[in-house]
């Protein structure tokens, strides 16, 4: 008992001391401390290292992940910015045709079919092309063709649901289904007059033959139909004015003429049909 007394009695006092202001720690407490934290830095790092690899792994795949919903965000706005692209400007041209033929109604009472072409002849004797649309849409032989930026040629030939187009640019004058086409000058139709008789397709021109001597036209007029003779409907944009000469016999003119229509890249045409005065008077 006497012993046990004593045991507590120390144990109270090492309690007390330990839990006193003290400014200093004790030799054991300092050695017990040191010897911990020397022990325990061994086991930081490496744990710390581990955390820390598995933690950049993670990141990683968050980047990753990251990274595919950008790519595939880039890849979508590609497509659509592409498709934006292609709908405005096919809505641009579609709103050039609906005001170039209503503009063209207004002007000639004209009725204006839009037709695809649909193929090409690649025949250098016979450059014509096919449209997708034919007898059974109100297509005949000898209707004009032209585009919003002028004359493309004649209908040769229909079937119910197809037409042959033979091009300016196969105009001569043995041609006989694309004979010479009447043409005056926008502007000054009172006072101008000449005949678009052939295509010289070494200097990619239309040949305008027989202007008076008297006649006012000039370099840079605009060229179109008269409407004389019967085929070609008057007001049809044909080309511009680029030269003028006297004829080989010296009492008329010759002009040539550069077609506003480009043939390299045609995808729509519009059949001009004559309103049902005209073709009644025909």
């Amino acid at each position: 008992m006497f012993m046990l007394m004593i045991g507590l009695i120390l144990f109270i006092a090492i309690i007390g001391f330990s839990l006193s202001d003290r400014k200093e720690l004790t030799w054991p407490e300092k050695f017990l401390k040191d010897t911990s934290g020397y022990v325990q830095q061994w086991f930081y790092k490496p744990a710390g290292s581990i955390a820390g690899f598995f933690e950049d792994l993670r990141n990683l795949r968050t980047v990753y992940e990251e990274n595919e919903q950008l790519r595939l965000m880039a890849a979508a706005y590609a497509r659509d910015k592409v498709e934006y692209n292609f709908v405005k400007k096919e809505n641009e041209r579609l709103q050039k045709d609906l005001n170039f033929t209503e503009q063209q109604k207004r002007m000639n009472d004209y009725n204006y079919l839009i037709a695809h072409v649909i193929s090409v002849s690649n025949d250098a004797n016979n450059r014509t092309m096919n449209i997708n649309l034919g007898s059974k849409h109100g297509i005949k032989p000898n209707m004009a063709v032209t585009t919003v930026d002028g004359l493309v040629g004649l209908v040769s030939s229909v079937t119910p649901f197809t037409s042959t187009i033979t091009p300016i640019t196969e105009l001569s004058e043995e041609s006989p289904t694309n004979g010479s086409i009447a043409a005056t000058i926008q502007g000054r139709e009172d006072e101008s007059f000449g005949i678009l008789s052939s295509y010289n397709k070494e200097t990619g021109r239309l040949v305008m033959t027989r202007i008076a001597e008297t006649d006012k036209m000039e370099i840079g007029d605009t060229v179109i139909t008269s409407g004389l003779g019967g085929i070609y409907p008057r007001g049809i944009r044909v080309g511009t004015v680029e030269t003028k000469e006297v004829g080989d016999f010296g009492l008329t003119y010759t002009a040539s003429v550069k077609l506003f229509t480009s043939f390299d890249h045609l995808t729509e045409v519009f059949v001009v049909q004559p309103s049902e005065s005209e073709e009644q008077a025909e």
